[in-house]
């Protein structure tokens, strides 16, 4: 299925991003503390990075159902009123995902491009760096509706 191929695409892609963090923040305290001449392209790196790990982790929670959700209203619910709330949680998502993060989240990396915001230290257009809302936002949108076949399939009794 395409939607293993994305997680492990997804997985992968934030475990790299960690371990850049990882060597970017070490570097940075090796550069600081011993050379005594601090890289000054680490600091602006470091917190790009963490947008990225933080917005496209979000999508990876959701996927894995790690994300916060309060389930004691659901939980007291017979099997099929349970399949419909869940279900309006899930079109909730996506409505949010479509109107903040494809829609606002386009408008955003339009208008920095067209605008030619370059980021100070590393000299990356800024559009780059907040493509990852929209991206994020496809990723949740296609796992909400993955949610939503899997609570309406007949013989799945584990997802409700």
């Amino acid at each position: 299925m395409i939607l293993r191929l994305i997680d492990k695409a997804l997985a992968g892609t934030l475990i790299m991003a960690m371990v850049s963090i990882l060597l970017t923040v070490i570097w940075q305290v090796f550069s600081r503390y011993v050379l005594k001449d601090p890289a000054s392209v680490t600091e602006e790196l470091s917190r790009f990075i963490l947008i990225w790990i933080g917005i496209l982790g979000a999508a990876y929670a959701y996927r894995q159902h790690a994300h916060l959700g309060f389930n004691l209203i659901v939980e007291r619910q017979s099997r099929n009123t349970k399949r419909v709330l869940l279900t309006c949680v899930e079109i909730i998502v996506i409505v949010f995902c479509v109107l903040v993060m494809l829609y606002g989240g386009s408008e955003l990396v339009l208008l920095t491009l067209e605008l030619e915001q370059i980021s100070a230290a590393l000299g990356i257009k800024m559009g780059v760096i907040y493509s990852v809302l929209p991206l994020s936002g496809a990723l949740i949108i296609a796992y909400a509706f993955a949610n939503i076949i899997s609570l309406w399939q007949h013989n799945n009794k584990e997802s409700v």
